[in-house]
């Protein structure tokens, strides 16, 4: 596996994590007994997912021309 090729697995991977976390948190903040603190990690890790997925998408295009091998 080329270092792109683990690039792209790696900041998939820590996307849909950090969307899961995003979630989980914000369904935490919902229930009875939700805390403001899972309120800002859930908004927190909601935007992580997005900037990951911008930088996945920005590596991308730099890397066009550079082969999966």
């Amino acid at each position: 596996m080329s270092l792109k090729a683990f690039h792209i697995v790696f900041i998939t991977a820590a996307s849909a994590l950090a969307f899961g976390f995003g979630v989980w948190s914000l369904r935490a903040y919902s229930s009875a007994d939700g805390l403001t603190q899972d309120l800002c990690f859930g908004v927190g890790s909601l935007a992580v997912g997005l900037g990951l997925l911008v930088y996945e998408r920005y590596f991308l295009k730099k890397t066009r021309n550079v082969s999966y091998l």
